[in-house]
């Protein structure tokens, strides 16, 4: 069965996406991608070098795009005009690369994520033909305004970014997913590997994640920690899950035939 993440008409085997940032070097960094099994990688354009500084080391060079999508993201913007700027600048580095990955934040305590700022940057962004991810909110109206101008794939929050909280609202993500006919990838929160497998059990179509990873206290075994939960959450919900039954117990073996249960003559 194929069961492949299709993202802008390319398909992917991995569902997971893993952010960049916070490793000790881009050794680490290299290490736990490869042991976490994704194929896109997000880049702050404004913290990570990928060719814009000369003469410094590149991080293109221990992740190369022949062999990952490299999916530029705005971290660090507060403003649409910014979050555009920057992924101008990003098309111009990845030679015309259009797949993007827009957030514009509230504020630095939080980085709750900005929607009007976002829903207007998002407008600017497909009108220039770039095909955006968008980090939101876990509001379903919101995610429905974002699909309808035209992104490719909207990424509610499970939590504050980088506060390793888990999924704080399971319902709001549900009702996102059940009405998005872009994929819905579960953005910001995750904290471990029991988060990303309950993400998919939710039916989302991947996580995106990068503290979880880069500050464990081993980054390359969370990441195949990580890379197992995705799997295992998405096997789950297709498999489907049994039917909750509260105060009504169920034997797991059959009761039939058992000592003390049958029916002797006489």
């Amino acid at each position: 069965m194929d069961d492949r993440l299709v993202i802008a008409g390319k398909a992917y085997g991995s569902r997971l996406l893993v952010g960049t940032g916070k490793y000790r070097d881009f050794e680490e960094t290299r290490l736990a991608i490869e042991a976490s099994g994704a194929e896109i990688v997000t880049v702050a354009i404004r913290r990570v070098n990928i060719g814009q500084n000369a003469g410094e080391p590149s991080l293109l060079e221990a992740l190369p795009p022949s062999r990952y999508t490299i999916l530029p993201n705005t971290a660090g913007c507060y403003t649409a005009e910014d979050a555009v700027r920057t992924l101008r600048l990003a098309r111009e580095l990845l030679d015309g690369h259009s797949l993007v990955k827009l957030e514009v934040l509230g504020d630095t305590e939080t980085l709750f994520p900005n929607m009007p700022e976002t829903l207007a940057a998002a407008r600017t962004l497909v009108a220039e033909g770039f095909q955006v991810m968008v980090y939101c909110s876990d509001d379903p109206i919101l995610a429905r305004q974002l699909e309808e101008i035209g992104c490719v794939a909207v990424m509610p929050l499970a939590s504050l970014i980088g506060s390793g909280m888990g999924i704080l609202n399971p319902w709001n993500l549900q009702i996102i997913r059940d009405r998005a006919k872009v994929p819905v990838l579960v953005d910001a929160g995750i904290g471990t590997a029991s988060d990303a497998a309950v993400a998919m059990e939710l039916g989302c179509d991947g996580v995106l994640m990068n503290t979880a990873i880069a500050k464990a206290r081993d980054p390359v075994r969370m990441g195949r920690a990580m890379k197992l939960a995705v799997e295992a959450g998405r096997e789950a919900w297709l498999a489907g899950r049994m039917e909750r039954k509260p105060y009504r117990a169920s034997a797991s073996s059959p009761t039939e035939g058992l000592i003390g249960r049958t029916a002797w003559p006489g």
